[in-house]
């Protein structure tokens, strides 16, 4: 299993904090199945800045330290980027990292809101051949409220990756159902850990898998498995056209 999206790289964003934070989580993550990882620490989010240059330096590292202390785990160069109005000409200056230098990018909206420009430069990048992966979109106030936005980002062609502890409830109920929602209606395309640390942060990866199993058939399951593999392999994802997203007593704002 590959888990495409955590905070492994030691004491460069709010994840790990030492090498042997790292090489703790490493084991977590072992543990939980997964072979491969994506290191994607934070950028530009008003606190950290990690371009990438500098990123594929301590994931050379960090797979070194791994390598001396027998841990069975590769790690994988990506970057979290929190969506501004540069991102297009910071691409081309070679400061932004799509995971594993293929086309796919990992995007993070704000906490609360999604910025009026963010359908203009989804577009702007997938012209320039890369692909935007929103993470934890289950996890942002205005999609919550505005499905219709949701929808409307993915049927233009962005892809989605929801939280594994999101999936298991370890972020409340409105999130729980939301992303259950999202998987149900084709709007989520990858699972992962988005890991910051072994304890209040872990990975969730084994649990969150068996339960897609369970609730949503082996079909779906192998789904997400197979489209961590394609991402890192810089292959076209297994996407399945987005339908509508239903509550258990209306369809929501009459839009589908």
């Amino acid at each position: 299993m590959i888990d495409i999206h955590s905070h492994i790289l030691p004491g460069i964003d709010d994840g790990a904090k030492t090498e042997q934070d790292s090489l703790d989580m490493a084991k977590a993550a072992i543990e939980q199945g997964v072979t491969k990882i994506v290191a994607s620490p934070h950028h530009k989010n008003r606190t950290y800045d990690n371009y990438k240059d500098d990123i594929l330096t301590h994931v050379s590292v960090l797979n070194d330290l791994f390598q001396a202390n027998g841990v069975p785990l590769e790690v994988i160069a990506g970057q979290e980027v929190r969506i501004y109005g540069e991102v297009m000409e910071d691409l081309e200056r070679g400061e932004i990292l799509p995971v594993n230098d293929s086309k796919y990018l990992l995007i993070e909206f704000p906490s609360d809101s999604v910025p009026h420009y963010t359908e203009q430069l989804l577009y702007d990048i997938q012209l320039a051949g890369i692909k935007p992966v929103i993470v934890h979109p289950e996890r942002n106030r205005e999609l919550l409220q505005n499905h219709r936005r949701m929808y409307e980002l993915v049927r233009n062609g962005a892809l989605t990756q929801v939280t594994a502890a999101s999936v298991v409830g370890k972020f409340g109920k409105q999130i729980e159902e939301f992303t259950h929602q999202l998987i149900e209606a084709n709007l989520a395309h990858f699972i992962a850990s988005d890991a910051h640390n072994t304890t209040t942060r872990g990975f969730c990866m084994q649990e969150a898998f068996e339960f897609v199993k369970k609730q949503y058939g082996v079909e779906t399951y192998y789904m997400f498995v197979e489209n961590g593999h394609l991402l890192v392999e810089n292959m076209n994802v297994n996407r399945v056209e987005p339908t509508q997203i239903q509550t258990k007593r209306r369809k929501l704002f009459g839009l589908f």
